[in-house]
């Protein structure tokens, strides 16, 4: 057929508009993205393209994953062990913190508020040395701790007020070789007053507990003893450093503290959990934000694989295009039949990046402890990353934006291959052939 019945036929019988997305539409779309022998080079490009986009949106979903366990757990074990305010007598002692806590630990949506007397020590064995933070509770405070409820290894909180001995972390123990029933020294800076001056007090506890929390930090260093021996060890006689308290919604705390403040009824200091660790929570939140706008990038560049391949494929199928044309097959068909075959790669790729991003994000920590075990390394050392496991938390909806993003940037990437193959004239296609 000439290229001048070509036109007279075009001319004569405009074709017939099909229905959109009909079943001949994704027959051809799935013919195209099968591509033969001659035209391997388009099927590579879309390899890539499917990879990339894999790839992208399973790192997304393990790195966003991670960055919520991080910021969850810092949060649960940091602010559950140290308390969602903290109240500091000012103008005078704190020796009336009995009347206090009563009266703060009525107030609605205070769960739990105690007295403490904390210092710094230097713990000794006879068989290693360490810092210290020595913290003296009530037994009945200390086992409603949700830092320490539950998370006792060895020994027991039992008789903790009436006894000689003391709670210490895992990681302290360990470091000093002591076990339950082992003594551990405890050597504070302020000790008795002697005409020469102040003497260190040095002081040996046996070990009658061992807990775990799985923050290194607390687990290296904190120790719990009897709220009135650590008054005597400090010589604080009847006082109390401080008041921790343990609010039901700690996200709500302006309101919480103005009826905290209320029921203090003297002279105290307030601060609450945002101003001891509101810096590295901003800085948590800056590394994620960052993270997504750079693994975003692996999707973008997948996106553009998608263009180019499109564009490739335009071109080897020109004659073909121009064949459906003539036959009947209208603008918005020819386009609706490359949306499909973009669509296609952007839809499956992110259905298996999604897939395989929530199976890696659940086992991240087995992951890294098989990593581990092959490069003999510690690819996670919990005295850099505060945690003793690696957390994972999938949320919900950086699931649904991760895909998003990645659904958007694919079809978006399809439009101009699309129009492309829609603006092909079928004249010049085949005035050659």
């Amino acid at each position: 057929m000439t290229a001048s019945a070509l036109e007279a036929a075009s001319a004569a019988a405009p074709p017939a508009a099909t229905r959109p997305f009909s079943a001949f539409e994704w027959m051809v779309a799935f013919r195209y993205l099968r591509a033969r022998r001659a035209h391997g080079s388009v099927s590579v490009i879309a390899g890539f393209s499917f990879a990339g986009i894999v790839l992208g949106v399973m790192a997304l979903i393990v790195v966003m994953s991670v960055m919520n366990g991080f910021h969850h757990d810092l949060m649960e074990k940091m602010i559950g062990l140290n308390g969602h305010v903290f109240l500091q007598g000012v103008e005078k002692p704190l020796t009336d913190y009995d009347a206090v806590t009563e009266r703060v630990s009525k107030v609605p949506g205070v769960a739990l508020a105690l007295p403490l007397v904390e210092g710094q020590a230097f713990a000794t064995s006879p068989f290693n040395s360490g810092p210290a933070l020595v913290r003296g509770v009530r037994e009945a405070d200390l086992k409603r701790l949700p830092g320490i409820e539950g998370h006792i290894t060895q020994g027991t909180l039992d008789g903790f007020d009436s006894g000689p001995g003391v709670a210490i972390g895992a990681r302290l123990a360990e470091h000093l070789s002591l076990r339950v029933g082992d003594k551990i020294t405890l050597i504070a800076p302020r000790g008795a007053e002697t005409p020469f001056g102040v003497t260190p007090r040095v002081k040996s506890y046996v070990v009658a507990a061992i807990f775990q929390i799985g923050m290194a930090t607390f687990d290296n260093t904190f120790v719990f003893m009897p709220l009135s021996e650590a008054q005597a060890y400090f010589n604080l006689d009847g006082q109390a450093n401080v008041i921790e308290v343990y609010v039901d919604d700690p996200e709500r705390m302006d309101a919480m503290r103005e009826r905290i403040a209320a029921a203090e009824q003297r002279p105290m200091i307030d601060t609450d959990w945002r101003q001891l660790n509101k810096s590295f929570f901003d800085v948590l939140t800056v590394e994620a934000n960052v993270m997504f706008a750079i693994l975003t990038l692996i999707v973008l560049v997948a996106a553009l694989n998608i263009i180019s391949g499109l564009i490739m494929l335009v071109q080897d199928k020109a004659r073909a295009i121009a064949v459906l044309r003539t036959m009947g097959a209208t603008r918005g068909a020819i386009m609706r039949i490359f949306l499909i075959i973009g669509a296609t790669i952007g839809f499956v790729g992110t259905a298996c990046g999604l897939a395989l991003g929530l199976i890696v994000a659940e086992n991240v920590e087995p992951i890294r402890k098989g990593l581990s075990w092959l490069t003999g390394r510690n690819l996670f050392p919990a005295e850099f990353y505060y945690l003793s496991q690696l957390p994972s938390r999938v949320e919900a909806r950086d699931v649904i934006a991760v895909a998003a993003l990645a659904l958007i940037l694919s079809l978006l990437a399809t439009i101009y291959p699309s129009w492309r193959a829609a603006r092909l004239d079928p004249v010049e296609a085949l005035r050659y052939e």
